[in-house]
């Protein structure tokens, strides 16, 4: 689909004051889409939303779609249902960060979003859906405060799951360890005692200590590992990375697997006074258990001691749960503009979200704390 530039605003992310999350900044926005790897011909036109003074003020991202990649809510029965009865899904519109299953706010301002803000919003979304024919509107992971905001509007309200780590007042890693079943503890002792006998040495690397040639390796990494997942490239390209490492390096952190000097793989994370990310990884070959100590155990030694509270270390992974990842839901929110698909969606989640409360009480039961 082309669209007709006339319609597409020059980018504008607003005003941005004392800003935490670091996927709503404007250095990381700026980033995907400067890159070219947010733009029309990767499927993600931006076509963000900024309410002037008389509503409030206020910026909202948002996204022309041709596609449902990247986006870790996953809809592709909506789609086949639509094409199935001869209507189109494509495009739709989406509120969310690119290729960031990260819970967050979903809007910025400066006082905060209040329910008229809310709704003017949502007033310019029926706006753009009518100037771009979209099927849709899809408010992606909103965290607590955003998904208030946008309560009681008339929108769907779809669960998913995710797997994350708690600090509940940890010291130190042993503290952590402590705080697990002796199986679970004796487990994650063998795994990590597995890194050092391999020879494997590990350090984190803060934004500006992080060097171009670690960044080039971590790039290369990043697009093997995207290439044995599913044979395709990663959705950023490596002029993403060189700028966020140049534009926003105070939230951003790596950690480097090495053996005898050399690098064998990386791990990058971001993070605000809060919360770790964990976002990607590779390494040149497969090593017992390193994907553990990198994605997991490195972070969680790094949340311990930043003092942060949670650590979200990414979508999926069930074996998250027996090395101290609790389940926890995530939300999204949905406008659909046919009334019909809206009727059979709205059952859909409904049965949907019966199994994910299951699951999570399930889920619970694994959890490796001697008191769970």
């Amino acid at each position: 689909m082309s669209v007709d530039q006339s319609l597409v605003a020059p980018t504008k992310y607003g005003k941005q004051t004392g800003l935490s999350y670091p996927f709503l900044r404007n250095e990381f926005l700026n980033a995907l889409e400067t890159s070219k790897s947010v733009c029309e011909s990767t499927g993600w036109l931006p076509i963000h939303i900024n309410l002037d003074d008389s509503a409030g003020g206020g910026f909202m991202p948002l996204y022309l779609k041709t596609h449902s990649m990247g986006e870790y809510v996953f809809d592709y029965v909506w789609a086949n249902a639509y094409h199935h009865h001869g209507f189109d899904y494509y495009p739709k519109l989406v509120s969310a960060i690119p290729f960031t299953p990260s819970s967050g706010p979903r809007t910025r301002n400066e006082k905060g979003i209040d329910p008229a803000q809310s709704m003017s919003f949502l007033d310019k979304v029926y706006e753009k859906s009518d100037i771009y024919k979209a099927s849709s509107w899809h408010l992606l992971f909103p965290d607590d405060s955003a998904l208030e905001a946008f309560a009681d509007l008339n929108l769907l309200h779809r669960l998913g799951v995710q797997y994350q780590w708690f600090n509940y007042g940890f010291q130190t890693f042993d503290d952590f360890l402590a705080s697990l079943n002796s199986r679970k503890r004796k487990m994650i002792r063998r795994e990590r005692s597995e890194i050092a006998a391999q020879k494997i040495e590990t350090e984190t690397l803060f934004g500006r200590d992080i060097s171009q040639e670690i960044w080039d390796f971590f790039y290369n990494l990043y697009q093997r590992t995207y290439a044995k997942r599913n044979g395709s490239p990663g959705y950023l390209n490596s002029r993403f990375f060189t700028k966020i490492g140049k534009s926003m390096p105070d939230q951003i952190a790596m950690a480097v697997a090495r053996i005898r000097g050399d690098p064998i793989a990386c791990a990058l994370y971001f993070f605000d006074d809060s919360t770790l990310y964990g976002r990607y990884w590779g390494s040149i070959r497969e090593f017992n258990y390193l994907h553990f100590e990198l994605c997991y155990y490195v972070g969680i030694e790094l949340s311990i001691a930043m003092g942060l509270q949670r650590f979200d270390a990414g979508a999926q992974g069930e074996h998250k749960i027996i090395r101290g990842f609790e389940p926890r839901k995530t939300h999204s929110l949905h406008w659909i503009k046919q009334p019909n698909f809206r009727n059979a969606i709205g059952q859909f989640i409904r049965e949907e979200a019966l199994a994910i409360d299951h699951h999570i009480k399930e889920a619970n039961k694994l959890l490796p704390f001697k008191h769970s």
